[in-house]
């Protein structure tokens, strides 16, 4: 066992849980599937109630080295980016229900950005984040 950050989680397990996301909502875009969106959504809960993601579980099993020896991501910004993400999934999915398509590929489409911007480099989470820790800062300061 070693000896690595408990509240972090290796950068290939964030990329992958986030080709995960990329995949999914591409997935039920061509093929029309809505309720293909289900699938993230339920990895989503799973990580945010019970601190349990499948994807990352599942990918850590391939690991070539140990996990503290890769780059490592907060694992308490992801689990904010994760609440965004449900979120929006949740939104896509109730729309799609609704009968909203616009509003389905609105929703949808917004965790496909933020995964793929995420993916080349710019997390948006992390930005948001970033501006609502500074805004309360600032408001703590008056």
């Amino acid at each position: 066992m070693g000896s690595g950050r408990t509240n972090s989680i290796p950068r290939p397990l964030v990329q992958l849980n986030q080709w995960f996301i990329v995949s999914t909502v591409a997935i039920s875009w061509v093929f029309q599937i809505e309720y293909f969106l289900l699938l993230p959504f339920i990895v989503g809960i799973s990580a945010l109630l019970f601190k349990y993601n499948p994807v990352i579980k599942t990918g850590k099993l391939f690991l070539k080295k140990e996990p503290f020896a890769y780059h490592q991501e907060d694992a308490d910004q992801q689990q904010f980016n994760n609440i965004i993400a449900v979120s929006c999934l949740g939104a896509a999915i109730l729309s799609s229900t609704a009968g909203w398509s616009t509003a389905y590929y609105i929703f949808s489409g917004m965790v496909f950005m933020a995964a793929s911007v995420a993916l080349a480099g710019f997390c948006i989470g992390c930005f948001i984040r970033f501006q609502w820790k500074r805004f309360q800062y600032k408001r703590s300061l008056q």
